[in-house]
C-alpha cells in the first residue's frame, strides 16, 4: 500500500516537473535573481517576499537569501517586503536576464530598532507549510528567563503540540514522539543532546543565532532520520559592514561575542563564548568540611563561524561549536570522589554555488560528535563509564526555480556513524574483567525531490518523495545466547562487512486551499524512517542516556502522520489563529526490556537489551497569536492522548506513554510600557506526568515480591507556573545599547514534582506493609538580574 503510495507521488512529481519544463521552453522569459540581505550588518534576509507589483507573480528568498524570478519580458516596478524593513521599490527592465542584490534598511520607529520577525505577515495563511513555527530571538531575550539567561528551546516548550519533559529540562515531546524523535540541526549539523548542567539550560548562545525554525507536521522531503519533528538553528554570518561587541552577565552567566568584517563586503567572523560561574564564587565562601567544599558544576560553550564571498557566484562558510558540562564532587573525608563530564561539538563547512540564475546549489561537509564520561572512585575501589556517537556527512542540495511560485529541491545526503555504548572499566585493587561492549558503525544516505507549485489562485502544493538506506557494518561481533542469556556461540564481521540493512521510501505532501487573503485550510501527510534510537530510563532526557542504531535485533521506526488545520488571520494580519488537528502512528518504539539493569548491559550487547512496540497518538492544537503593537505574545492550547503497546511489557496491555499529557496550556505575553521599558509574563500548565507505583506485595517462601501497577497507570500532580520578566533598555544610541533584565522564576511558588519516591513501611506487630510516597520539588521561587550591552564600530 505504502509502495503504490510513493509510486503515485512519484508520478505527480514527474508531471509537475514536466509543466514546468514546458513553462520555461514555450515562452520568452527571462531571470531577475540575487540576494536579499540587512543594510545594516549584511546578513541574509530569509523568508523576504520578493514581486512584481500588480501581478500575483513573486517568490521568497531562500535561507541564504538568495531568490530568482523567472516572467516574460517586460517592464515591472520591483517589490521587496519583510517585516522589520522599510519597502524596497525598483523599475526593472525585464529584456535580458539581471542580477540584482537588494540591501533592506530596517526600519525604525520611536527611536529603537523594530524587532524583525523571520517570515512574512500572511506566510502562515498562504504558504503551504503546517505546524512551523519561527523563533524571534529579540522576542526571546526579553521573555522571563532561568537565572536570565535567554533560551531558544524554553521558548519552543511554550508552543502548541510541544512539551517540555520536565522542570527546567532543554528536552521535549512533539505531538508524542520521544525526545530522540526531534532532528536538532546547528548550521546542518546535527546535535545529539541539547542540554547544559543535566538540561537546566540548552546549548544555544542566542547572540549566536540568526534564526530558528520548529517543523512538526508536514516536513519537507529534504529532511529526514527523524519522526516528530526538525528544529533547524542557523548561526549569525558575522557583520560584513563593522564591528560589534556584545554580551552580559548574570547572577551564574558571563557570555561575550565579537564579529565583525575580515574583508568590507567580502568577509567576516563571530566568535561567542559563555560560562557559568556559580562554582567558583561559592568556593572561597564555603568551610572547609563543608560537603559543597570541592563541588564542581559549570559548563563553557563556544561559537564561531566564517565567511567569505570569493565572487558573485561562490561563498563559503564555516562554523563550529564546542561545549563542556563538569559536574564533580568530593566527600567529606576524601573517600569518595566523583567526576562527570559531557561534550558536544559539531562542525559545517558549506559551499554555495550559484549555477545559474535558476539553480543555486549547496554542499556541505558536516561533523557532529557527543561524549559522556564519568570517573568514580572510593578508596580501592574505581569505577570509569564512557559513551558517545559521532558523525562524519557529506551532503548536496540543488535548487530549481523555473517559474514564480515553482520551486524544486534535489539532494542527496550521506552520513557515517560511529557509535560508542556504554563502555565499563572497574578496579579494586587490580583491574577488574568487565567484558567491553562492541562500537557499532553505520551507514546512513537518502536522495529526495522536492516541489512546490500553485496551481491556480486559490491552491498550493508541496510534495516530495525521499528514499532512505542504512546499513550496520562491521567490525562487529554478534553474540548467540540461549532462553536464559548464556553466550552460546557468536558470529565475527569485518570491517566494512554489512551486518543488516534497511531502506525505504518517505512520501510527503502539504496542501493549502485559501479560501480568501485571510482565510486557508491546509492538510498534510507524512511517511518517516529513524533509524537511530534513544533509550532513556528517566521521563527526563539526561546525559547518560545512549544512541543506538538499528540492527539485527533493533528494527527502524517508523511512522506516519496526518495533519488538518483552518488558519484565519484577523486586522490587517496583526492577529493570527489557526486550529490543528492531527493523528500519528509509530511503529517499533524502543524501551528496555523488564528488568533492565546496567549490570546486564555490560555483559552482554546492548540492543539485546530492548524491546519494541506500537504507538499511537492524536490531538487538536489552538493557538491565538499578535506580532506587533505594545501587547505581543501567544496563548496556545493542547488537548492531546499517547498510548503504546508492548507484546513484552505491561503483559502484552495497551498503555499510556510516559509523555502522556491531556491538557497543556501555554500563555506568553510582552507589553511596551515605555519605548525602552519592556515587561513580560509566561504561563504554563500541564497534566500531571504518568507513573508506575507499586500496589501491593506477596510471599514467595521468606521473599516479598512487590506488585506493581500497570505500566503508567497513575500520573503526578499537575504542573504549573508563572514567570515574570521587565527588560529596561538603559541607553540606546547607534553605536551603543545597554539594559537590565530582571525576571521572576516561579513567582508563586509553585512546588511542582520533579520526583516521586516511595517509601515501604513495615509494621511486624499488624503484619502489615504500607507504602509513603515522597514529593521532590526542584525550583522555589528565583528571583534573578542580568546586564547585557551591545558596541558596534562606526
Amino acid at each position: 500500500m505504502l509502495f503504490v503510495s510513493a509510486m503515485c507521488k512519484s508520478k505527480i512529481l514527474v508531471f509537475l516537473f514536466l509543466i514546468s519544463a514546458i513553462g520555461v521552453l514555450g515562452q520568452k522569459k527571462y531571470t531577475l535573481s540575487g540576494y536579499v540581505r540587512d543594510a545594516s550588518n549584511g546578513e541574509a534576509v530569509s523568508d523576504a517576499n520578493v514581486y512584481f507589483n500588480g501581478t500575483t507573480k513573486g517568490t521568497t528568498s531562500n535561507e541564504y537569501g538568495y531568490y530568482s524570478i523567472t516572467m516574460e519580458e517586460g517592464d515591472y516596478m520591483l517589490r521587496v517586503h519583510f517585516v522589520g524593513y522599510s519597502l524596497y521599490e525598483q523599475s526593472i527592465s525585464l529584456h535580458a536576464n539581471i542580477k540584482l542584490d537588494i540591501d533592506l534598511q530596517p526600519s525604525v520607529v520611536q527611536g529603537q530598532e523594530v524587532v524583525v520577525r523571520s517570515q512574512r505577515a500572511d506566510n502562515n495563511v498562504k504558504s503551504t507549510s503546517m505546524g512551523t513555527m519561527d523563533v524571534n530571538i529579540e522576542t526571546t531575550k526579553k521573555m522571563p528567563s532561568f537565572f536570565g539567561e535567554a533560551d531558544i528551546i524554553k521558548t519552543i516548550q511554550l508552543m502548541p503540540g510541544v512539551q517540555s519533559s520536565g522542570e527546567g529540562s532543554s528536552g521535549y515531546y512533539v505531538r508524542g514522539g520521544g525526545i530522540d524523535q526531534n532532528l536538532v540541526l546547528l548550521d546542518e549539523a546535527i546535535i545529539y543532546n541539547t542540554g547544559h548542567l543535566f538540561g537546566f539550560f540548552s546549548i544555544f548562545n542566542t547572540d549566536a543565532i540568526r534564526s530558528a525554525e520548529m517543523i512538526k507536521s508536514g516536513i519537507p522531503a529534504y529532511y529526514g532520520s527523524r519522526l516528530a519533528s526538525v528544529l533547524n538553528v542557523n548561526m549569525k554570518e558575522g557583520n560584513m559592514k563593522r564591528y560589534e561587541v556584545e554580551g552580559g552577565l548574570g547572577l551564574i552567566f558571563a557570555r561575550i561575542s565579537a564579529q565583525g568584517p575580515f574583508a568590507k563586503d567580502k568577509a567576516s567572523f563571530l566568535v561567542s563564548a559563555r560560562r557559568t560561574y556559580i562554582d567558583a564564587l561559592i568556593q572561597p565562601f564555603l568551610k572547609p568540611d563543608s560537603p559543597a567544599k570541592g563541588l564542581k558544576f559549570y559548563f563553557y560553550d563556544i561559537n564561531a563561524k566564517a565567511n567569505w564571498k570569493i565572487n558573485d557566484k561562490h561563498r563559503i562558510y564555516l562554523s563550529g561549536y564546542f561545549g563542556t558540562d563538569t559536574y564533580g564532587f568530593r566527600s567529606t573525608g576524601g573517600s569518595l570522589n566523583s567526576d562527570f563530564n559531557w561534550q558536544n561539538g559539531s562542525a559545517s563547512l558549506r559551499w554555495n554555488y550559484n549555477i545559474s540564475n535558476q539553480l543555486f546549489l549547496n554542499t556541505s561537509f558536516l561533523f557532529s560528535d557527543y561524549e559522556f564520561f564519568s570517573d568514580m572512585n572510593a578508596e580501592v575501589y574505581n569505577l570509569k563509564i564512557f559513551s558517545g556517537i559521532r558523525d562524519y556527512s557529506l551532503k548536496t542540495d540543488l535548487s530549481y526555480l523555473p517559474l514564480p511560485g515553482m520551486k524544486w529541491k534535489f539532494g542527496c545526503h550521506y552520513t557515517f556513524h560511529r557509535f560508542r555504548p556504554n563502555t565499563y572499566n572497574a578496579e579494586a585493587g587490580s583491574e577488574l574483567e568487565i567484558p567491553a561492549p562492541a562500537n557499532y558503525f553505520a551507514h546512513e544516505a537518502a536522495w529526495y525531490v522536492n516541489g512546490e507549485c500553485d496551481l491556480g489562485e486559490h491552491i498550493s502544493l508541496n510534495i516530495g518523495l525521499r528514499a532512505s538506506y542504512f546499513a550496520h557494518v562491521g567490525n562487529y561481533t554478534r553474540y548467540i545466547s540461549d532462553a536464559v542469556g548464556r553466550v552460546q556461540d557468536s558470529v565475527v564481521y569485518g570491517r566494512g562487512q554489512k551486518v543488516k540493512d534497511y531502506w525505504g521510501l518517505e512520501p510527503r505532501v502539504s496542501l493549502r486551499f485559501l479560501i480568501d487573503e485571510a482565510t486557508s485550510i491546509k492538510a498534510s501527510y507524512m511517511h518517516n524512517y529513524q533509524y537511530l534510537h534513544q533509550v532513556a530510563l528517566s521521563s527526563i532526557s539526561l546525559p547518560t542516556d545512549v544512541w543506538m542504531p538499528c540492527s539485527s535485533d533493533i528494527q527502524p521506526l517508523t511512522g506516519n502522520q496526518y495533519s488538518i488545520g483552518v488558519y484565519r488571520n484577523f486586522c490587517q494580519n496583526t492577529l493570527e489563529t489557526s486550529v490543528e488537528v492531527y493523528y500519528k502512528d509509530m511503529k517499533n518504539i524502543t524501551e528496555y526490556k523488564e528488568g533492565y539493569s546496567p549490570l546486564t548491559e555490560a555483559a552482554s550487547s546492548l540492543d539485546q537489551q530492548y524491546t519494541q512496540g506500537d504507538g499511537y497518538s492524536y490531538g487538536v492544537e489552538f493557538y491565538v497569536g499578535k506580532n506587533v503593537g505594545k501587547l505581543s505574545g501567544w496563548i496556545s492550547y493542547t488537548l492531546a492522548w499517547s498510548r503504546c503497546l508492548f507484546p513484552e511489557l505491561n503483559n502484552g496491555k495497551e498503555f499510556n506513554a510516559k509523555n502522556d499529557r491531556r491538557h497543556n496550556v501555554s500563555i506568553s505575553l510582552s507589553y511596551d510600557i515605555l519605548p525602552n521599558l519592556t515587561a513580560s509574563l509566561v504561563w504554563v500548565y500541564a497534566t500531571g506526568n504518568t507513573m508506575t507505583v507499586p500496589v501491593g506485595f506477596y510471599f514467595i517462601g521468606y521473599n516479598i515480591v512487590t506488585q506493581y501497577s500497570d505500566k503508567n497507570a497513575y500520573r503526578v500532580a499537575p504542573y504549573h507556573r508563572m514567570d515574570i520578566s521587565v527588560n529596561w533598555v538603559i541607553k540606546r544610541t547607534e553605536r551603543f545599547e545597554h539594559a537590565l533584565n530582571f525576571s521572576v522564576y516561579n513567582v508563586y511558588n509553585r512546588k511542582n514534582p520533579f520526583y516521586i519516591s516511595i517509601a515501604t513501611n513495615m509494621n511486624s506487630a499488624s503484619m502489615t506493609i504500607t507504602n509513603q510516597a515522597y514529593q521532590m520539588s526542584l525550583f522555589p521561587i528565583m528571583p534573578s538580574i542580568s546586564w547585557n550591552f551591545k558596541f558596534k564600530s562606526k
